[in-house]
């Protein structure tokens, strides 16, 4: 009777590790489109090698009164090498990056939560307006 008992707490012991790692490193919890400057994709790594990458993307900052621009970063992995090959070829430029989010990461996927599976678009700097259009009762007004 107690080794059944204890076959069972084993068994449901051992499926709950297993929803837990699930949930922790393989469940999709988010997917989406970051659009940005591609700073830096680098090969690095102590034991497994991963591309690694920085998107720096513009914005305001709305928190703090008299704040103006500010730009953040998205720090992310990518799995795929002829993604990362094609990064390596867009260092500086306006990309748009398609990507996963997981709750943990995994050291032979990369360092970041977020991996990037798919490029978007590429395009110039010289291309990005940096007027913003305001639409206010029905005129549109240039800054």
């Amino acid at each position: 009777m107690k080794s059944k008992i204890f076959a069972w707490v084993i068994v449901i012991l051992l499926l709950a590790g297993a929803g837990f790692v699930y949930f922790k490193f393989y469940f999709v919890l988010g997917e989406g489109v970051k659009a940005g400057e591609l700073n830096q994709i680098v090969y690095k790594g102590w034991v497994w090698k991963t591309y690694e990458g920085r998107l720096i993307q513009t914005g305001f900052r709305g928190a703090k009164k008299g704040t103006g621009i500010q730009s953040n970063e998205f720090n992310f992995s990518v799995v795929d090498k002829a993604v990362a090959d094609s990064l390596m070829r867009c260092s500086g430029r306006v990309v748009e990056l398609r990507y996963k989010e997981y709750n943990g990461m995994l050291p032979w996927r990369g360092m970041q939560k977020y991996v990037v599976y798919e490029i978007l678009s590429v395009g110039d700097n010289a291309s990005v307006s940096s007027e913003i259009p305001y639409v206010m009762s029905g005129d549109e007004i240039s800054l």
